[in-house]
């Protein structure tokens, strides 16, 4: 009997024929089943001609049940490889009988090889790790809730986007040399090829500063911003003026209460005095200003893998005001955007406040470490974005792993509410994708979704 397998109009529209970004599952060998079903399951393996399933149960459709007559089926014919997340997928089932006239030494005499046609198997999965499975055939219909029981080791199935990283994305004008392929270990200790980019270090899409103004009569147009408590301030001469009261402690006193000069570092040395953690007593009351042509030197060296893909478990970062991650093995950075800039962990607020300093932002989220360059802490939607047809939150970059950075909230202001622990979802058009906290939470990300470059070339 001639084979047949066919995709669903649903795999049509989103799947093989599709110019849209996928997100796709490789490797789902392994043994699946569904525990409200007792001695069933399901057996998966990828070969060369794609993914070929074995079913093991009964023909009773009762939940629990272990008295029926037994039931083996098999598929006709092999889905494509790699599978898409949330695509759905039907293939032929044939079920095996007895009486084919095989021996362990004869060749099966009946037409079949020892199977007959039985019906449908409509199959989608929604992870690595769960999925959906329905049976339609001759002793009715069943539909399990699978999920991945164990997998052969060494065959761990991953979670892929077809949507790899743009080059064309990055705007030339903040790279220091052209982009190139080169060859890199990941963090799951496989090698691989990634995308070295060399930037500036220096947005061309917006200007840097101001930071601390000048005196305390001075509007928000002459310095930058402050993040504190979830919330957004503009740090204008008042701001600075009312410091005391704004963090309820006397010792505040960041300008001159005679000319009302705000007191702000001036040159290289002070810049990289008052911007070391270990700030002495002798900078106390310091609004830190560092300047772009104090860092106009330095580059940015990232490493992205051209192919981005998921890891067994999120890379977790530290977040909120407490500063950046204490492990050396996770990456301080969280990604970059588009005009080259790093997008950087949590400013380490507690540790900047309690040496009596202020280190603003720009309205664009950065401002300028004498060793970092400049660098951003949060989105506030200065920087260059690519609008989404459908009303989604603009990309603003990539994150480390290669996934897609977008912004917090979509066109009409909705934040998103089914993220990961990581800050991820995905979707039909974009895959796996990420979306920034809100700007006053000195937060983009809070893990890793997919391996990242630990060394390059």
């Amino acid at each position: 009997m001639k084979q047949r397998l066919f995709i669903t109009a649903i795999a049509l529209l989103f799947g093989l024929q599709s110019a849209m970004a996928q997100t796709n599952l490789s490797n789902t060998t392994g043994f699946w089943y569904d525990p409200a079903y007792d001695g069933s399951g399901f057996n998966m393996a990828e070969l060369s001609g794609g993914l070929y399933i074995y079913f093991y149960g009964y023909k009773s459709n009762t939940v629990s049940d272990d008295t029926g007559e037994a039931q083996w089926l098999v598929t006709a014919a092999g889905i494509p490889t790699p599978i898409a997340v949330n695509q759905t997928y039907e293939v032929d089932l044939r079920s095996g009988f007895i009486g084919n006239g095989a021996t362990f030494t004869d060749a099966p005499t009946t037409d079949g090889s020892g199977t007959e046609v039985w019906g449908l198997l409509s199959l989608t999965f929604d992870s690595c790790e769960s999925g959906v499975a329905t049976l339609t055939g001759n002793d009715g219909q069943v539909s399990h809730e699978i999920i991945k029981f164990a997998e052969l080791g060494g065959l761990s199935c991953q979670l892929n986007s077809t949507d790899s990283v743009d080059p064309s994305k990055f705007l030339a004008s903040g790279l220091a040399e052209d982009i190139s392929t080169v060859s890199c270990t990941l963090s799951d200790g496989t090698s691989s090829e990634c995308y070295k980019i060399v930037t500036k270090s220096m947005p061309s899409d917006s200007d840097m500063g101001p930071w601390c103004p000048e005196h305390i009569s001075d509007d928000a147009s002459a310095g930058g911003i402050w993040l504190e408590g979830g919330e957004v301030y503009d740090v204008d001469g008042p701001f600075i003026e009312n410091l005391a009261s704004f963090y309820n402690d006397s010792s505040w006193q960041m300008y001159d209460s005679i000319t009302g000069q705000v007191t702000k570092t001036e040159s290289v040395a002070e810049c990289e005095a008052a911007a070391n953690p270990n700030v002495g007593a002798e900078y106390a009351n310091y609004c830190v200003e560092c300047l772009p042509e104090f860092v106009d030197e330095l580059t940015d060296t990232f490493y992205i893998p051209v192919t981005p893909y998921a890891a067994n478990t999120i890379t977790s970062f530290a977040t909120g005001p407490g500063g950046p991650p204490g492990s050396s093995a996770v990456p301080t950075e969280r990604g970059i955007a588009f005009n080259g800039v790093r997008f950087d962990a949590p400013a380490p607020l507690s540790i900047i406040l309690s040496a009596y300093t202020l280190a603003p932002f720009d309205d664009a989220g950065g401002h300028i470490n004498p060793f970092a360059g400049y660098h951003y802490h949060a989105a506030t939607g200065q920087t260059t974005e690519i609008a989404q047809s459908d009303g989604h939150a603009p990309m603003i970059g990539y994150a480390l792993d290669g996934f897609g950075l977008y912004a917090n909230t979509d066109v009409d202001g909705n934040e998103y509410t089914d993220l990961d622990e990581a800050r991820g979802h995905e979707d039909a058009s974009r895959g796996y994708h990420y979306h920034v906290d809100y700007a006053g939470s000195n937060n983009f990300i809070n893990g890793l979704r997919g391996v990242y470059a630990v060394d390059g070339e």
